[in-house]
């Protein structure tokens, strides 16, 4: 899937407004592959600032660094057979954002009576194209509910 980054100087502004940046494979394989699973593969990923947001073929992680330095990290990691539903809300005009929400189940059992569910918003620059990954996403998140609901 082959996606449109910003350039280095934009970074910084668009961390600063909260936005993710995308980052390529190799320098996010290079910097967290300590972290994968074995036979686990970085697909993409993105930053903002300090932390990182990181896809593979079974997850998303989150990379939360804290404190002054950043030396301390926490790491937050959503299954992506967990994802059930998908929304995307594109930029307007002026200063909006794109932003996709992803909702998840947290239960450790995906087919409980009493399940729980959470979700997480991501947010874009305004120049970001966010429909291959909505796209990718919402098949995902379909592929899932079709399953949970044999």
């Amino acid at each position: 899937m082959a996606f449109k980054g910003l350039g280095l100087g934009n970074n910084l502004i668009q961390g600063v407004l909260g936005n993710l940046s995308e980052v390529s494979v190799e320098q996010l394989t290079k910097e967290y592959s300590g972290y994968l699973m074995d036979d686990e593969e970085i697909t993409m990923g993105f930053k903002l600032v300090r932390d990182a947001v990181i896809f593979t073929d079974k997850r998303i992680l989150f990379f939360d660094k804290q404190g002054a330095t950043g030396s301390k990290s926490r790491v937050i990691s959503i299954n992506l057979e967990t994802i059930f539903s998908v929304t995307a809300e594109t930029a307007g005009f002026g200063v909006d954002d794109s932003e996709i929400t992803i909702f998840y189940i947290s239960s450790p059992n995906l087919k409980s009576n009493n399940i729980a569910v959470d979700s997480h918003k991501f947010e874009f620059p305004k120049k970001y194209a966010i429909q291959p990954l909505y796209k990718m996403l919402q098949e995902l998140a379909y592929q899932n509910f079709k399953n949970l609901n044999k």
